[in-house]
């Protein structure tokens, strides 16, 4: 409960608990928990939205909230570790200096744009889909970082993000809470049913399940490909694979429901 307080604190800009007393040595293994909080909030504000304004209008605003939830937490991550790839030999002094450059600039203006083209092909194709592809999203973007804890280095024993390399005890125990959410998951979705997910005139249970699945590949993806470039992992590498991850399942749950034959 310490780490878990801990990991609201750390991951969201949101009231912090009366208690417990947060802890921060294991934040990373609860970090998918506060995804599944932030991504409600935004899956609220979507059906709030939802035949009161613009589909333009309703998936910016949902974008601008998640960026407030966090805190510009991530987004700062992925700037840095596009100034630090583009930067070749000078990746490590790219990636620490606090000026944002072009690749940066670059590299968040195309996450912006990848999560709004997603969420506007969701309004079009299924807009009732968008809110457990939000949720799921969120998710999976907040567990990536523990693949790359987990298969790489940390760049710099002195690191802001160090503290999690440092009271690391292996995949399989970090990957416990995320896995228990799962089961969950496997267990009420066909309970639960799809209505009103799918765009077709019968439910699909099995759907909100398979696009939530589908995030799975850049969860594991991204982290990998980024470590294999920077040689290792930092703090704003995690955030870069939140950011990348999230975005990415977004636009590939889209492309799911906008394509599979229903």
């Amino acid at each position: 409960m310490a780490d878990l307080a801990g990991a609201w604190i750390f991951y969201s800009v949101l009231p912090a608990w009366p208690w417990p007393r947060p802890r921060f040595s294991r934040i990373a293994r609860f970090a998918s928990w506060i995804g599944l909080v932030l991504g409600g909030l935004q899956a609220m504000v979507w059906l709030l939205l939802a035949g009161r304004a613009p589909a333009l209008t309703q998936a910016a605003l949902v974008i601008v909230l998640g960026l407030a939830l966090s805190g510009g937490l991530h987004s700062d991550g992925a700037m840095d570790t596009a100034d630090g790839l583009a930067a070749g030999d000078r990746c490590l002094e790219a990636m620490a200096d606090s000026r944002v450059g072009a690749s940066g600039v670059q590299a968040f203006a195309q996450l912006l744009l990848v999560r709004f083209a997603a969420l506007v092909w969701l309004a079009a194709a299924a807009a009732a889909a968008a809110p457990a592809a939000l949720v799921w999203a969120a998710f999976w973007a907040r567990l990536s970082p523990l693949i790359a804890m987990d298969r790489f280095p940390y760049r710099s024993a002195r690191g802001t993000g160090a503290f999690h390399r440092h009271h690391w005890r292996g995949l399989a125990l970090e990957l416990r809470p995320s896995l228990l959410v799962l089961a969950g998951v496997v267990l009420l979705v066909p309970a639960a049913g799809a209505a009103g997910f799918s765009p077709g005139a019968a439910p699909h249970p099995w759907l909100p399940l398979l696009a939530g699945a589908v995030g799975v590949l850049p969860a594991v993806l991204v982290p990998l490909w980024l470590g294999r470039r920077l040689g290792s992992h930092s703090g704003d590498s995690y955030g870069a694979c939140v950011e990348w991850v999230e975005a990415l399942s977004l636009l590939l749950t889209a492309a799911l429901v906008a394509l599979l034959p229903l």
